[in-house]
């Protein structure tokens, strides 16, 4: 049996070797311990705060193959991808994966060589799994994001139920669930939904006392962005609402000559998103324009800002996103900009986008009628999906019928893809037919299978506009042919740059009347309850900003953080803060404009610095070289 102060050295060396670190952050060690020594446990550490350090090492220490439940593919990804390059057996199970590829794994778990499996909680009631997992010796189960479990927190998902019963076959395996935002009404369902024996619970406070939240009420956010953007060369994130207002804020700040900007969202090619991704990664001054598509898993460590363009619909979504700052511990800043009307315009949208329990029946009654889907039958067919007939069909707003197509997503009642992506075809008749085929439609076909042999025996994915350059004719053309054999029921056909959706339960008419509307009603009442705390966050200014988090996470006796926006204000006092000798040293270095002394002054306020200089011009200590810059007077 190893000794203690072999296990002792043992966890450093692991953590020096494959990290590259000498110390654990803050409750990483305890964490770590409670894990080894076979204790559940729920940790609940804020963004940056190395959550999965704490399952990831102890999964090279113990003996067998760490379950890793994870709510999103890109997750996985990105973690096995990073855990891989620092040498670490790690492998993600996924529905795209085929039945050799999840075989190899299979086999390598049990073999005791893949340390951590990520899995979806969805693949926790697939037989096949279950039966292979008789097999693997599981050292531990750790359950990310674990707020997914409560219907109170952000991002419900459904699945995360399967967990409780999952852990009945596993009942001598112990588990680790851990979750960067959760309120302590979370936390206690979060126990009770994972059947946590006795947990040892670890919370970290969510101060963050490197950061300095600067709250913005301004009307010319484009303005203020470029200031910022033209005298700071550090890297840092902007959160935007839409991928349209991310694309047009990078091409108004180029146009600007502000070049260290690009843009980021769920609408572009994988290929695209990971080759930017990897590029800000790498980058010491590069900024990304983003919606809050960016930044889950992300290990980035010298970021200096965070700027949210507009507030985001949540505190828990705020508190994450600023989280991505500083997490070296360096001095780092977050922007909030807003203002009333804007704040105006949201709760009209919220308003407008949620349905009434007709609107919502007609919906998803329309989707199953559609397609003619028949009391408690589940077809097994990708289908396109035109949201404009469900519109001409409903008389809903498009913000009502596409809140009710996330909503089924998300609870797993359908597969909605929204989002543009390769094309499908699949042959429906036998190839030896084509003989009896008009000579038209078995020449295009024939011309199909010469390109896409595969297509004889399963569904393929291809590219019109790269089967339209090998032929030479308009993609519309390719299109409007596939279309026409379609109709003609020869081929099955989903065009990528449409929606589709893939009914994934029985069709229950009175379930949609009853269950799922009666969450679909909680979870929109939820939403709006977020907002209006949001709301309030952004509008109060007698609070310090970081006690309001603190509190809103169920942290007692906070004090004031000292740097916020609130709290500079309530030093300042009615007449502000004589910083006349910061301003001087500042401008015997170089001339500058009252945005770049703002900026050398951790972002003070400008209204001040104006005071200031207006008191150092009167003085004849200061002059102006021109209506922005300013020099000291020789």
């Amino acid at each position: 049996m190893i000794s203690s102060q072999d296990f002792h050295r043992l966890k450093f060396d692991t953590l020096k070797h494959f990290w590259g670190y000498s110390i654990f952050r803050d409750s990483q060690e305890e964490i770590i311990d409670t894990v080894i020594s076979g204790k559940d446990s729920l940790a609940l550490l804020p963004t940056g705060g190395g959550k999965s350090l704490c399952y990831q090492l102890p999964a090279l220490i113990l003996e067998g193959t760490c379950l890793v439940i994870s709510p999103l593919l890109a997750l996985m990804k990105d973690q096995v991808y990073q855990l891989k390059n620092n040498g670490i057996e790690a492998e993600y199970l996924s529905s795209e994966l085929d039945e050799f590829d999840a075989e190899t794994i299979f086999n390598r778990c049990k073999e005791g060589l893949t340390k951590l499996l990520y899995v979806s909680p969805e693949r926790l009631t697939n037989r096949t799994f279950l039966q292979n997992l008789e097999e693997i010796q599981i050292s531990f189960i750790a359950v990310d994001e674990a707020h997914c479990i409560s219907e109170w927190g952000q991002d419900f998902r459904p699945s995360y139920q399967h967990i409780k019963d999952f852990r009945t076959h596993f009942k001598e395996i112990p588990c680790l669930a851990l979750t960067a935002t959760a309120t302590p009404k979370v936390l206690q369902e979060i126990q009770v939904k994972l059947n946590l024996k006795n947990p040892e619970i670890f919370k970290k406070s969510f101060r963050r006392t490197n950061i300095k939240i600067i709250s913005d009420k301004i009307s010319d956010k484009y303005q203020r962005i470029f200031n910022l953007l033209k005298y700071d060369n550090s890297s840092g994130i902007v959160y935007v609402r839409t991928r349209k207002e991310s694309e047009e804020l990078v091409k108004f700040l180029q146009s600007n000559q502000i070049q260290n900007v690009d843009f980021f969202h769920a609408g572009l090619p994988a290929k695209e998103k990971n080759a930017k991704q990897n590029f800000w990664l790498k980058s010491q001054q590069h900024v990304l324009i983003s919606t809050n598509a960016f930044g889950m898993g992300i290990d980035k460590d010298n970021v200096r800002f965070v700027v949210h363009f507009s507030p985001p619909q949540s505190l828990e979504n705020y508190y994450q996103e600023i989280g991505r700052a500083g997490r070296d511990g360096q001095p780092s800043s977050t922007f909030l900009f807003w203002n009333e009307q804007e704040l105006a315009n949201f709760d009209q949208i919220l308003r407008n986008q949620t349905p009434t329990k007709q609107e919502f029946y007609n919906i998803v009654s329309y989707l199953y009628s559609s397609f003619q889907i028949a009391e408690n039958d589940l077809p097994e067919n990708v289908f396109q999906l035109h949201v404009q007939k469900v519109q001409n069909f409903t008389k809903t707003s498009m913000a009502k019928i596409k809140n009710v197509l996330n909503f089924l997503h998300n609870q797993e009642i359908v597969f909605f893809n929204n989002n543009r992506s390769l094309s499908s075809l699949e042959l429906k008749i036998n190839p030896e037919e084509l003989d009896l085929l008009a000579k038209k439609d078995a020449y295009f076909i024939e011309l199909l299978l010469r390109n896409y042999s595969g297509l004889t025996t399963h569904k393929i994915l291809f590219s019109e506009f790269t089967l339209s350059n090998k032929m030479n004719v308009d993609p519309h053309l390719i299109r409007e042919r596939i279309k026409e054999l379609q109709q003609k029921n020869y081929l099955e056909y989903i065009d990528g740059a449409l929606a589709s959706i893939k009914f994934l339960k029985h069709r229950d008419d009175r379930a949609i009347k009853g269950k799922y509307w009666n969450l679909f009603e909680q979870i929109q009442k939820n939403k709006l309850q977020k907002w209006e705390e949001m709301k309030f966050f952004v509008q109060d200014t007698d609070f310090c900003k970081m006690k309001l988090i603190l509190s809103y996470f169920g942290e007692k006796n906070v004090k004031n953080c000292g740097n916020c926006t609130v709290c500079e204000k309530q030093k300042e006092g009615v007449f502000g803060r004589n910083i006349s000798h910061e301003i001087i040293e500042i401008l015997q270095q170089k001339p500058s404009s009252i945005e770049e002394v703002a900026i050398r002054l951790n972002y003070y306020e400008k209204e001040n610095i104006l005071e200031n200089l207006i008191y150092l011009l009167d003085s004849g200590k200061v002059k102006m070289l021109n209506f922005r810059t300013y020099a000291l007077n020789e």
